[in-house]
């Protein structure tokens, strides 16, 4: 059995240590949970730089007791200049470099939003105890980690002539190896430099100038213009009740709906079951993915700009819509499958204060190392999340200036109806809903340990980290018998070698009981650790 940590103090929990312990340590100095995200969010992107950066996107939800949960959507729009004619002669928006930073780094100025609710909680602690951690992370070095090593020798051909990135990542051209001490001095003064001047001069600032200058003459669309018109905002969050939970997620462009219709369609199947469905067995897994396929043919249809949505999200999530779905379930045969994957690296990030205010945050530059450019005197990696945009008019996801592109991101937020607040999440791709479903189904419907919840073997129907198949990949661990059931009823199966695969996202959940207890736990796929005050 895997445990839990356990704590009334606060908790922070992320996929690499010293993040979830720079979070920590201002939970310890008396900060929020929201201010020790802030923490976490500025160390992670040290730490493990091919997941994120501050040139990427954020999303929050926040939930203060006894009030309903806030979301702040931080994922900024494509420039002004970013439009199909931009691109002529391009079949599609290219994969890497400037011409695939088209889109506003949206993340610091979340952080800025967050900080903005966080202060009417408490006297804010001084940003630069925020980011002091980031900051001597980057000085003076860090190790490189198995994953971010593995990941730069895979992606090499792409990356290395990015603007920025050799200089940046490489040592003498070679990839790092793990355990390599990798200093990011750019990226500490200019972490430094926003600790002084504060979070908006990303934006309206000197670095906002000398960004969207930089960049421009690297030869993406965006300019300074473009950052100084962006801000993050308040959303509503989507909501479903359950029978003992309400759950919250982000509403597009994120697939955050996908994530609640698999968790609304899978409680419904338990009752089709007559509540007598087992934990782990064939029932359990199949009702998941078959979940999400019906899930994931409503995101594909619906998902887009906030701005353009051919139909209310809410819509989905009636009783009528979740019934006209669940039928189109079998219980015994899989739905024909592939349909188009999204691929996304990402991370998330949790924490709970000793006040019982909880943050599920999730940050993201696309794919590993984003676009591969690293601003010039900055150290800031760009993301490619704009690439998410198709060049055909006619798609939902349609390139056109100011407008933001689909994203996997989703952090999710469970209130059970006896007090206890759970912020979850993973990184992942197409696997970030199925993750959240698999620890949710665990931990509430089949009552396992949370770190067990995590830990047990997962399973991913589509493509993430890179993988170009969109087949049911199954860990090892899986029971040989539901493979087995699971491969009659027509699933296309891929058995990984792997125990505990990367390819399955890097977990992570705290939960708040009523009496005050917090327990949390990371997934041991990743380099991270629930970090208790």
């Amino acid at each position: 059995m895997q445990f839990s940590n356990n704590s009334r103090g606060g908790m922070v929990v992320a996929p690499h240590y010293l993040a979830a312990e720079a979070g920590r340590d201002v939970l310890r100095a008396g900060g929020t949970a929201v201010e020790a995200v802030v923490a976490a969010a500025a160390s992670i992107a040290v730490v493990y730089p091919h997941m994120n950066a501050i040139g990427g996107d954020g999303f929050w939800l926040i939930h203060e007791p006894g009030k309903a949960p806030v979301a702040i959507d931080a994922s900024g729009v494509s420039a002004r200049a970013a439009d199909r004619y931009f691109y002529a002669g391009h079949a599609s928006i290219p994969e890497r470099g400037p011409l695939a930073a088209l889109t506003v780094a949206g993340t610091i100025s979340g952080w800025q939003e967050a900080l903005a609710l966080s202060q009417t909680w408490s006297s804010p602690l001084p940003l630069s105890d925020l980011l002091h951690s980031a900051v001597r992370q980057a000085r003076e070095g860090v190790a490189v980690t198995r994953s971010q090593a593995e990941l730069t020798r895979q992606k090499l051909a792409s990356l290395q002539h990015q603007p920025g990135f050799a200089e940046t990542f490489l040592n003498e051209g070679n990839p790092p190896e793990a355990g390599d001490l990798q200093k990011l001095p750019d990226l500490a003064d200019t972490l430094m430099h926003l600790a002084e001047a504060g979070l908006d001069d990303f934006y309206r600032g000197d670095l906002g100038q000398t960004l969207g200058k930089h960049l421009a003459d690297l030869g993406s669309p965006l300019t300074a213009a473009d950052l100084a018109d962006y801000r993050a905002s308040r959303v509503t969050p989507l909501q479903l009740k359950l029978k003992s939970a309400t759950l919250f997620n982000h509403p597009p462009p994120t697939q955050g709906l996908a994530s609640l219709i698999i968790l609304g369609l899978f409680e419904r199947l338990q009752t089709r079951h007559s509540g007598n469905m087992q934990g782990e067995s064939f029932a359990h897994l199949h009702a998941l993915i078959e979940a999400t396929k019906q899930a994931f043919l409503v995101r594909d249809r619906v998902v887009t700009d906030p701005g353009r949505l051919p139909l209310a999200p809410e819509s989905w999530l009636t009783e009528s819509a979740l019934q006209s779905m669940l039928a189109g379930i079998d219980d015994d045969q899989a739905l024909p499958w592939p349909q188009p994957a999204k691929p996304g690296d990402t991370v998330w990030l949790g924490a709970v204060d000793s006040a019982g205010r909880a943050v599920s945050f999730i940050q993201s530059i696309y794919w590993e190392f984003g676009s591969g450019v690293v601003v010039p005197g900055t150290g800031v990696t760009w993301q490619n999340r704009g690439i998410s945009f198709s060049l055909n008019p006619a798609d939902l996801n349609a390139l056109e200036p100011g407008r933001k592109p689909f994203h996997t991101l989703n952090p999710a937020l469970a209130l059970f109806d006896d007090g206890r607040v759970m912020p979850y999440g993973t990184m992942g791709g197409e696997g970030q809903p199925q993750t959240q479903a698999a620890v949710f189904s665990r931990y509430a419907h089949f009552g396992q340990n949370l770190a067990d919840a995590i830990a047990a073997p997962r399973w991913l129907l589509g493509r993430t980290w890179g993988e170009e198949s969109t087949s049911l990949k199954l860990e090892s661990r899986i029971d040989e018998a539901v493979v087995k059931q699971l491969k009659t009823a027509g699933h296309e199966v891929a058995e990984l070698d792997e125990a505990f695969s990367d390819t399955m996202g890097h977990a992570g959940a705290l939960v708040r009981h009523a009496d005050g207890e917090i327990e949390g736990a990371s997934d041991p796929r990743c380099d991270g650790t629930a970090a208790a005050v």
